[in-house]
C-alpha cells in the first residue's frame, strides 16, 4: 500500500461492472447526473438489453412529462458499452454490481486493479459483504469502499458509503460529493455484516417472523406497522423485493435454512411463491397489479408450519408487534452506534427515513426512541428480555445513556 497521501482526481467518468437490475439503476443515477459512463458485462447481451431498459425508462419519463426529450437523448448519451476490462482503464471509478458472492467479486477487483489506472477508486454495490476482504485482494485498499445502492437505484434516494479499515478520507469525501451530483442522500457505514440498514432489518425481520410463528399472520403484522406510518410491513417489502433472493443465498451458502424463523419462507419458495413476480408471495396480486391481496391460503400455511415446530399459537396484538418491531431496530441501531458504524444517530435515521420507509413524522427510528426516553427504552427491553430470552439484553450503550440521563442524539463516534 502506497504511503504518499492519496490524491483524487474530481470523478469524470465512471465505469459500472454488471447490467442486471442494480446495474441499470446505478447506470441511470450517473446519467441522469450527467457522468459519463462505460458499461460492462461478461456477457455483451445483457448490455443490450440493459441499454434498451434505460432507453426505454427515459421514453417513458419523457411521455409522463418528468424530464424533456432533450434530457433524455443526452442522458442516453452519457452511456457507452465497453468491450472488456481493458477499455476501463482511464475511468476515475469503478463500481461492481454483480450478485452477491464474495469470490466474484475479489476476482473482479483483480482483475480491475491490475487495468485501471492506480489513482482511480474501486466501489463495490455489495448490500452486505466485508468491504476488507474485497479490498485485500488489490494493491490499493486506500482506495477501495462500498457504494450501496437502493433498488430500484435511479429512483432510492439512499446510498450507503461503506469505509473499509484502510479507506482514505479523501476517498469517502470524493464519494459523497458523487452522492451529492446524484441527489441522493449519503450516510457513511463502518464495515460490518449489513453495514447499518440490513444489519437493523435483519433484527426486525426475525421478529417479525417470531411473530407468524407464535400466533400472527403476515396481514395483521404488516397492517400493525402500516398503522404505525410504515411505507409497507416487512411482509409486503419480502413481496416486493422477492422472497426467494434469501432462499436462495441460504441454499448457496448451505447454512441457515433450518432455521425455525425462516420455515414460513422455506414453504411459499417450495410452492414457487416468490412474490410480486410470481403474483404469489404471502398475498395475492391480480394479473398486472401490485395491490396485495389477503390470501387464507397463506394463513392456513402459517398455522401449520407453527404447530409443526410445536408454537402453542396465541393472539398477538397491533401494540406487541410494533413494540417489539420497533425495539429490536432501537436495540440494534444502538449496538451500531456503540461500535462507531454509524457516526451518529441522525445518521441511522437518515437510513430509516430514506431507505426503508420509516414514517417521516416519527424522525427515524433512533430519534422516536429519544422521544420515548431512553430510560423508559431500557425497560421495555428488559420487559421482553424477561418473556422472550436473552436476545433482548439492552445493548450497553442503552446502559450508559440510561444510567446518564442522555439520549442517542447525545453521542457522537461511539461516545456520549
Amino acid at each position: 500500500m502506497s504511503t504518499t497521501p492519496v490524491s483524487v482526481p474530481p470523478i469524470g467518468q465512471v465505469a459500472v461492472i454488471g447490467a442486471g437490475t442494480m446495474g441499470r439503476g446505478i447506470v441511470m443515477s450517473l446519467a441522469n447526473a450527467g457522468v459519463q459512463v462505460l458499461w460492462l458485462d461478461n456477457n455483451p447481451q445483457m448490455i443490450e438489453q440493459g441499454l434498451t431498459v434505460v432507453a426505454e425508462t427515459y421514453a417513458h419519463n419523457v411521455r409522463q412529462g418528468r424530464i424533456s426529450e432533450e434530457q433524455a437523448s443526452s442522458r442516453r448519451a452519457c452511456v457507452q458499452p465497453a468491450a472488456d476490462y481493458a477499455a476501463l482503464a482511464g475511468v476515475d471509478l469503478v463500481i461492481e454490481a454483480v450478485y452477491e458472492n464474495l469470490e466474484l467479486k475479489q476476482d473482479i477487483f483483480r482483475q480491475l486493479d491490475r487495468v485501471v489506472k492506480p489513482e482511480a477508486i474501486l466501489a463495490s454495490n455489495t448490500s452486505a459483504l466485508d468491504i476488507d476482504a474485497i479490498a485485500a485482494v488489490t494493491d490499493r485498499p486506500e482506495r477501495v469502499l462500498g457504494l450501496h445502492f437502493f433498488s430500484p437505484a435511479h429512483i432510492m434516494k439512499l446510498l450507503e458509503i461503506v469505509r473499509g479499515a484502510k479507506t482514505d478520507k479523501a476517498v469517502l469525501d470524493a464519494a459523497l460529493e458523487l452522492g451529492r451530483r446524484m441527489g441522493k442522500v449519503a450516510v457513511v457505514s463502518g464495515n460490518c455484516h449489513g453495514f447499518i440498514g440490513n444489519r437493523m432489518l435483519a433484527t426486525y425481520v426475525r421478529e417479525a417472523r417470531a411473530m407468524l410463528l407464535e400466533g400472527a399472520f403476515p396481514h395483521q403484522v404488516d397492517g400493525a406497522l402500516q398503522g404505525f406510518g410504515f411505507a409497507m410491513g416487512p411482509f409486503r417489502m419480502y413481496d416486493v423485493v422477492g422472497i426467494d433472493l434469501e432462499w436462495r443465498t441460504r441454499e448457496m451458502a448451505g447454512k441457515g435454512q433450518d432455521v425455525p424463523e425462516v420455515q414460513v419462507d422455506n414453504r411459499l419458495c417450495e410452492l414457487g411463491r416468490f412474490g410480486q413476480k410470481s403474483r404469489m408471495g404471502y398475498y395475492r396480486y391480480a394479473e398486472g397489479s401490485r395491490q396485495a391481496e389477503h390470501d387464507p391460503e397463506v394463513d392456513a400455511l402459517v398455522q401449520q408450519v407453527s404447530e409443526q415446530l410445536g408454537y402453542q399459537r396465541r393472539e398477538i396484538g397491533a401494540e406487541e408487534i410494533v413494540e417489539r418491531s420497533l425495539l429490536a431496530l432501537v436495540n440494534e441501531g444502538a449496538k451500531i452506534l456503540e461500535e462507531g458504524i454509524a457516526a451518529n444517530s441522525h445518521d441511522v435515521d437518515l437510513v430509516y427515513l430514506n431507505g426503508y420507509g420509516f414514517p417521516t413524522d416519527k424522525g427515524g427510528p433512533m430519534a422516536w426512541a429519544d422521544a420515548q426516553g431512553v430510560s423508559a427504552i431500557r425497560d421495555r427491553l428488559l420487559a421482553l428480555q424477561e418473556r422472550f430470552g436473552a436476545h433482548w439484553k439492552p445493548a450497553a450503550l442503552i446502559e450508559r445513556l440510561a444510567a446518564d440521563g442522555k439520549r442517542f442524539s447525545d453521542v457522537q463516534e461511539g461516545r456520549a
